[in-house]
């Protein structure tokens, strides 16, 4: 199977633990164009901790999201993530594409902590054009019971899947696409979900590290209703205000901390197996907890990095009627990911 696969017109769909995501994106132009975005609820029992708990919800909920994008077609874009998904950058002696297929297995027994026989493997040459005795590799493993996972889920929701990607590259994707300055040195990405962070470290655009961190903005929620006694609701409108209130505080110091040591310690890992490792000079955030008022002025002061929001709207041509229903300025922090996926099809 590939992970790197492309096509010309593409849906995006991220099925999170608290929100069904869909984005269509037209590359017909030779532009790529924003068509219309859908988000659906899931309450918050249907996806527990990457687990799905209530199958039928969550196969309706893709159902729905995708009738209501108005798209006849149903082949979509959708990606794997989590600890049985690895991504590693590798270098391997310089040879045809190939050949470097052949090696890859062999290459990945010496990098991947799991069984051969139980994993997809793919790769993506990253300097096919230069020199050198050594080219470097991307490397993805992904475990194929999470695959087939996947596949089993959009076909109960009637879903014809065109391509399985990563969540790492679905996300750097949409990063490269929208922040091309942010290229160049050591850059983190933080995509703050309902119950996951990913991290991904870049070095010159190029992913190098991938981590989840176990901390979301269920985590904030839980803290307000257990701290100071508000309700669901309530607490998440105060986590979707643009003022902040010193009710947030606490939250914001325990969750930013969580945050912000998982960082530190995806830099001291890379710090000390490679000596070519720069320091992360600035933090982009994006999903939904980049939106907690607050966070990442918190953030950027305990790292002393600047941390700022990461928009996968910035560049993208979006038609008009696409976010019909939906304000902008509260969705686009929610669509890197399946703004990542539907570019990542792209010919």
């Amino acid at each position: 199977m590939s992970f790197f696969g492309r096509k010309k017109i593409t849906i995006g769909l991220d099925v999170g633990s608290g929100l069904v995501k869909a984005v269509v994106i037209d590359h017909t132009s030779g532009t790529p164009e924003l068509l219309k975005v859908v988000v659906t609820p899931l309450n918050d029992t249907a996806i527990v901790e990457g687990e799905i708990m209530d199958h039928d919800i969550v196969a309706d909920a893709i159902r729905q999201t995708l009738a209501a994008t108005g798209v006849k077609t149903k082949r979509v874009v959708a990606a794997v993530g989590g600890r049985d998904v690895i991504v590693k950058k590798i270098a391997i002696e310089r040879v045809k594409e190939a050949q470097a297929r052949e090696l890859m297995r062999w290459e990945a027994e010496q990098h991947v902590p799991f069984d051969m026989e139980s994993v997809e493997l793919d790769f993506q040459i990253l300097d096919p054009d230069a020199d050198g005795l050594e080219m470097s590799v991307l490397l993805v493993a992904a475990k194929r019971e999470l695959v087939e996972a996947k596949r089993h889920l959009l076909a109960d929701a009637g879903v014809s899947l065109a391509v399985i990607d990563v969540d790492a590259f679905a996300l750097h994707n949409a990063f490269e696409a929208n922040h091309p300055d942010a290229m160049k040195g050591t850059v983190a990405l933080l995509n703050i979900g309902n119950e996951i962070t990913n991290l991904n470290i870049l070095d010159e655009g190029v992913p190098i590290l991938t981590r989840d961190l176990t901390v979301g903005t269920r985590r904030f929620r839980e803290d307000l209703q257990r701290e100071h006694g508000i309700g669901g609701e309530d607490a998440e409108t105060m986590l979707r205000s643009f003022d902040r209130t010193p009710v947030l505080d606490g939250s914001i110091a325990m969750r930013g901390e969580e945050l912000a040591v998982g960082v530190e310690r995806a830099a001291t890992f890379l710090a000390t197996s490679s000596r070519n490792f720069g320091q992360i000079r600035a933090v982009y955030a994006c999903g939904g907890g980049a939106r907690v008022p607050g966070l990442l002025e918190w953030l950027s002061e305990r790292l002393r990095i600047p941390v700022q929001p990461a928009n996968a709207l910035a560049r993208l041509t979006v038609r008009d009627g696409a976010m019909e229903f939906l304000a902008t300025d509260e969705v686009a922090p929610l669509l890197m990911l399946p703004v990542g996926l539907a570019l990542r099809a792209a010919a």
